[in-house]
This record gives C-alpha cells, structure tokens and sequence, in this order.
C-alpha cells in the first residue's frame, strides 16, 4: 500500500503538548511535512515555547496553541471538544503519552473523527483497568514504534488488534555516509541523547574511564540538555575525565555533528527505538548501543552495529575497544548501516504507512 494511492483528502489534527525537542518531536515534523506534501490538512496543537512549535509555525502549518501540566490536567479539554465540533477532522492524531490522555474526554459520534495514538517509549505500562480503557475503548487505533513496544502494550492486555507497528524513520538526505576510518591517535565518540537518567550516560563515562585507565586514548562528546547535566559533570570530574570529556549542549546540526566523530554510542536503558542511533547509522558510524527496547530492532548486533547489556559500563567499554582496535570492522558496521537504515528506515516510508493507516481505520468504520 502506498498514500499515493488514495484519493480523498484529508482533514487532521495532530496534538503534542511537549515543550522539549527530540526525536519525537522530529518524527510529527516530518509527519507533517510528507502529508501536506499530499494535498491533507494539518492541525497542529502543541505547546508555544517548544520547538515544535516554532518549526511549524516556520513552514506554515496552521499551529495552535496547547500545554499541560500533567496527565490529569483536564484544562484544555472544552477547547479542544469545541474545535473538534466546528472543524470536523476525520483523523485526531495523539502523539504522546500525555495526549493519550485527553482522549478520554473527547467527542465520539459514528460520523466524528477515528482517534489514533502514538507510542514511542518502551517503560512499563500498568495492567489494569484504565490502560485497557485508554487503549481498547478510547481511540480506535495504537501506532507503536518497535515490536518490544507492540509486546508490552500487549502484555498490559492492549488488544493486538488495534495495535499497528510502524518503525520511525529519518531524513536520510540529511547525512552522507563518511570515510569511517577511525583516526589513527584520537579516536572521537559520541553520544547525541536528551541528559536523563533513561539514556544511560553515566555508564558511558564509567566505560571511558575504564579506557582510559588501559591506555586507550579517547576523546567523549556528549550533545543534548537535560536535568542529568550537573550530576553527569561531577561524575564526570570524579572519574578525573575532564579532558576526555565534553558537554556541547543543544546541537542543531546533528549531520555535522556525527561528521566529526568516529564511534556513535547510545547506552539507554530504555528506548522506543532509537531515532538517533538510526541518523548515527545512515552518517555511517559504527554504533555500540545497549540491547534496550527497539534498539535490538535497529542494530543487528554484529552486522550494523554491536549491542551490549544495557547498564554495563564494561561491556560498553570493550566494545568501544573493539571498534577503536579494528578499523576494518568499524567501517564495514558504519558501511552496512549507512544502507540498512535507507532500506528500512526513512522518513517518507513512516510518514506512508501512517496515512495508509489513517484510511484503513476510516475505511474499516472502527
């Protein structure tokens, strides 16, 4: 199946009320981006100081106002069921956890909307009876990220039939595989990943240090914010890795960023699947990641990258090791990755299979 081959237009509001920028955010910007491109309007509401936010606003997209204080902030919930009304949207799209949520509150009706959520993280979801509400009886249809995604709403008594798996995808234009020669003093690592406590950093300077301490010269790049810094920095000054170890903050250009380094690593402890891995992959990195959610999805450990326990800081470390010692190894991972992720992991493919999935709920009269 392919959106091309539909020919009704459609009518779609999205909702994402996070402040913050990251992968998911990304993925409902080039969501947006593809449909539009197809003649459908996009609604979109989210919060005004988040960076989504602006880049709509940017590209034109007609973008509303939306922010929530928590899961049961039920304040914009009589502005959202009047839009809904006057607007007539035959798909409402919920893009996080917190939208999930006011899918509880919204109009119903047999000509109203098809409700469609997104599920990006793999944390545990509660077996009872509110997530088999949420899930069963408030919207008709669940998009999940990866397959261990997919088991643990399963798991959590989801029905699997309303359960649709559709993998992220990047803007593979945007990287260009590089040479993928380690160099041959300083090797360059580094990590692209919001600084909480999920990603795992902290077992990725405890690996540094333990490099360190072998010999293995290193220098460490950590790009992205978040509420871990301050701790991440002491440890980090602990561990006597203040040369080794830098914190860039906020990168906007994530191609040059990958551009400059030689070994891509992700330690998450959990993770939906794992979007920046996916653009270290398609810059033609080798990736050393932890075998945590969808993570075992994007790396076939061997093949396009290598997979490690996740919280191990050991195992982290000898497979850095590995990479910095066989140059040749490193580019094949890099060079197979760079075309797996082409393959199976684009940008235009999710934003596809999202609008075929769209039809099929509103042709199926779920």
């Amino acid at each position: 199946m392919g959106g091309s081959s539909h020919n009704r237009l459609l009518k779609i509001l999205h909702i994402d009320p996070e402040r913050h920028w990251g992968g998911g955010e990304a993925q409902v910007l080039g969501l947006l981006s593809y449909l539009a491109c197809k003649g459908h309007r996009n609604d979109l509401l989210t919060h005004p100081n988040g960076k989504l936010w602006e880049r709509c606003r940017e590209l034109g997209f007609k973008t509303l106002p939306l922010s929530t204080r928590n899961d049961l902030d039920l304040r914009p919930v009589w502005r959202l069921r009047r839009l809904i009304y006057r607007e007539g949207y035959d798909i409402v799209h919920l893009h996080t956890k917190r939208a999930h949520v006011l899918s509880i509150w919204l109009p119903r009706s047999r000509s109203g909307p098809k409700y469609v959520v997104t599920r990006r993280m793999d944390y545990p979801e509660l077996r009872n009876r509110f997530t088999r509400f949420l899930y069963n009886r408030c919207v008709h249809g669940v998009i999940a990220i990866s397959q261990p995604i997919v088991k643990l709403l399963v798991d959590a008594g989801v029905d699997h039939a309303r359960i649709r798996l559709i993998h992220s995808g990047i803007d593979v234009a945007r990287f260009r595989p590089g040479g993928g020669r380690l160099r041959d003093r300083l090797s360059v690592i580094g990590c692209v990943a919001v600084l909480q406590e999920r990603k795992g950093h902290r077992f990725l300077l405890e690996a540094v240090a333990l490099l360190k301490a072998r010999g293995v010269k290193l220098r460490c790049l950590l790009a992205g914010e978040g509420p871990e810094r301050q701790a991440l920095e002491e440890l980090t000054a602990r561990l006597g890795l203040e040369r080794e170890v830098n914190f860039l903050g906020f990168v906007a250009d994530t191609p040059a960023f990958l551009a400059g380094i030689d070994i891509f690593v992700l330690p998450s402890l959990y993770e939906g699947l794992g979007v920046a891995a996916l653009e270290a992959m398609a810059a033609g990195k080798p990736v050393v990641a932890s075998r945590a959610g969808g993570l075992v999805e994007a790396i076939c450990d061997g093949i396009t990258g290598l997979l490690v326990p996740p919280g191990d800081g050991p195992a982290l470390g000898e497979a850095v090791a590995r990479l910095v010692e066989n140059h040749a190894l490193a580019l094949a991972l890099g060079q197979r990755a760079a075309l797996r992720v082409r393959e199976d992991f684009t940008l235009e493919q999710m934003a596809a299979r999202n609008e075929d999935y769209y039809y099929e709920l509103l042709g199926s009269g779920a």
